[in-house]
């Protein structure tokens, strides 16, 4: 964080000026810190002088009768609003004097902005997954993890109605190793944490990287913020109502230069009718075999076949609630977007 904190940048842009308006802004370490010169008028108003959703943390009558408001609060508060890029932390908010509650809108309105270079090797904090688990080998951590709805961080419920859309993020992280191509090989949704042969399975993702679900329901995979992983827009399903549902996966990190029909990611376009590759639909003829079995006509040696590096994941317990108010036609579905996911990058 302190080298955050060396590269901040700030950008104060007036959003709307008033005579003997003076404000300034300071990005600390951890902190913001903004201080208003307000006109004499403004004094007796002063409680209704917010940064974000925060009043003053100190206020003070000038000689001149200008009154002197201070905010000083930490990054994390006052609703202030925090965006990742691929090279900056920028956390936004609003310096405003509202005569009167929301919403109404503020006679006064600065956009406050703060802009720190993001350290090299940063990740997000949710990268330690709350409801997911790894087991593997290679030196690699993977995580996979339930997003909530807007996909600006972790779920806060596993209860999803039937029909709704469950994101699901996985990654892996990189490190020291060549750029990483992150799979999912196969998914599987049961009623147990551990498979088992009598488990009762309801089949997400199979024949190496095709998302069956997606072509039964309205699954589909967002497109990639970064090659070392991969965002599962899954549509709810029929499978085990009311119960404790698990999510296995098997996740394999493979190279991004190198695709055939047994390492790919492959959903199904219901408005073309057929399977597209993910990272490259002009290679979407190695997602013919999504209909049959991609299985290589000649079977290489089991010494000389590269298999990536592969570990087992399994996300859960959630549970699908019947609610037919939720479900949503194939020609009605939104699928986000890639720029609303930047935060992610």
């Amino acid at each position: 964080m302190s080298l955050i904190w060396q590269c901040a940048i700030l950008l104060a842009v007036v959003a709307a000026s008033v005579a003997n308006e003076d404000f300034n802004v300071d990005c600390e370490k951890h902190s913001i810190k903004v201080t208003w010169k307000v006109s004499p008028e403004l004094v007796e108003h002063a409680a209704r002088l917010f940064l974000g959703h925060c009043v003053p943390s100190t206020f003070s009558v000038l000689p001149t009768g200008e009154g002197m408001a201070t905010f000083h609060y930490n990054l994390n508060g006052c609703a202030i609003k925090k965006r990742v890029t691929c090279k900056k932390h920028i956390y936004s908010t609003s310096l405003t004097y509202r005569p009167n509650r929301k919403p109404k809108p503020a006679a006064i309105s600065h956009h406050i902005k703060c802009v720190y270079i993001r350290p090299e090797g940063w990740i997000p904090p949710f990268l330690i997954p709350a409801y997911g688990s790894a087991e593997g080998h290679g030196g690699l951590v993977f995580h996979m993890a339930l997003l909530n709805e807007d996909l600006t961080g972790l779920a806060k419920s596993s209860l999803f109605p039937l029909g709704s859309f469950i994101p699901i993020w996985a990654a892996v992280d990189q490190k020291d190793h060549q750029p990483l191509l992150l799979l999912l090989e196969e998914c599987v949704a049961a009623t147990t944490p551990e498979l088992q042969s009598a488990s009762l399975v309801y089949p997400i993702i199979t024949n190496k990287g095709c998302l069956a679900d997606g072509k039964t329901g309205n699954s589909r995979f967002l497109p990639r913020y970064h090659s070392s992983a991969i965002l599962l827009y899954l549509q709810s399903f029929k499978f085990a109502l009311g119960e404790e549902v698990y999510i296995h996966c098997k996740l394999v990190a493979w190279d991004p230069e190198v695709f055939d029909i047994e390492k790919k990611a492959c959903h199904y376009i219901k408005e073309t009718g057929e399977w597209e590759l993910l990272d490259d639909p002009s290679q979407s003829d190695l997602c013919k075999c999504c209909d049959s079995s991609c299985k290589p006509r000649l079977k290489r040696g089991v010494d000389s076949e590269p298999q990536g590096l592969v570990q087992n994941s399994v996300l859960g317990p959630l549970t699908i609630v019947e609610n037919s108010e939720t479900w949503i036609p194939s020609e009605f579905v939104k699928y986000p977007t890639v720029e609303q996911v930047d935060w992610l990058v």
